[in-house]
């Protein structure tokens, strides 16, 4: 019998950790959510304040706004792309983020979304995430009615 072997794309890992992150989002699980990133994370979130440097720091982030969601979570990616190449990577999407009230009501929102990569210790790890929502500059005010 002949064996065939497959090397598998850096896109295609990237591709699965994203899968498993949305996943763990999804289901309001810190731990699974803060597995996916390095331990010196550099991140911009579009919520609270101008960054928050290091895992520990990120983490207390997500659960505040993890919070802040009653009910369903909604967690979805549009137009993800991914680049990759050797041990970095990087991905931009779009990404609906909010949550479901409990009068059935949605409460979500269209941001933008970059993420970096790198492999470490043969594991791909988040290091850098950025979260944004667009602005009208007259006003100062964001565009949460945006849709793609």
């Amino acid at each position: 019998m002949d064996t065939v072997a497959y090397k598998v794309r850096p896109e295609d890992e990237v591709r699965d950790l994203i899968d498993r992150w949305i996943k763990a989002v999804r289901a309001q699980d810190i731990d699974g959510i803060a597995s996916h990133y390095a331990p010196d994370i550099l991140a911009f979130d579009a919520v609270s304040q101008l960054q928050f440097k290091g895992v520990e720091a990120y983490r207390k982030h997500w659960e505040a706004c993890l919070a802040m969601c009653d009910g369903l979570m909604i967690f979805e990616i549009r137009d993800l792309a991914i680049t990759a190449s050797g041990d970095v990577a990087f991905a931009h999407c779009l990404n609906r983020c909010g949550g479901t009230a409990a009068n059935g009501e949605e409460k979500a929102s269209w941001m933008r979304m970059t993420s970096g990569y790198r492999k470490i210790d043969g594991k791909w790890m988040v290091v850098h995430e950025h979260f944004s929502a667009p602005f009208d500059m007259e006003t100062g005010k964001a565009l949460f009615d945006l849709q793609p």
